[in-house]
């Protein structure tokens, strides 16, 4: 396994989109908060947000990012593990990551369903393939 291998890029850049959701999360939430005068006791559940927060998206884009994109994790490891970086798995990795970052802002901004799961769709099925390949590779 390297540390140079370049599949670690886009794995660190698909943090870097979970991170950028937390913030948003956070920060649409504390707001909310303070502009309803919403006790952070009331919130202590899932359940018990409900009726209360109106705002939810980035939090639900939160939740999403830790489905399919931790298969997308496992993969970038076990490609390094295997020393089986390609260029067009890394490539492909940066597609996914891209895919993932344009689900995540129609997720927290406009939220048009069909538009997020067209490219959910894409990037599941694109991450299914990087897994079809890895594998066909290492069974060699």
């Amino acid at each position: 396994m390297t540390y140079t291998d370049p599949i670690w890029l886009p794995c660190t850049a698909m943090v870097l989109v979970t991170a950028l959701v937390w913030v948003k999360l956070y920060a649409d939430r504390l707001t909310e908060m303070r502009s309803k005068r919403i006790d952070p006791q009331a919130l202590s559940t899932t359940r018990a947000s409900v009726g209360k927060l109106e705002n939810t998206q980035a939090a639900d884009n939160f939740r999403n990012l830790f489905e399919v994109p931790v298969l997308f994790y496992v993969l970038c490891i076990a490609i390094a593990v295997n020393d089986g970086s390609t260029p067009d798995l890394v490539r492909a990795a940066w597609l996914f990551v891209g895919l993932r970052a344009l689900h995540s802002l129609i997720h927290v901004s406009y939220n048009r369903v069909v538009h997020r799961f067209i490219v959910y769709v894409a990037s599941t099925v694109l991450l299914f393939g990087m897994w079809t390949v890895f594998l066909l590779g290492i069974m060699r």
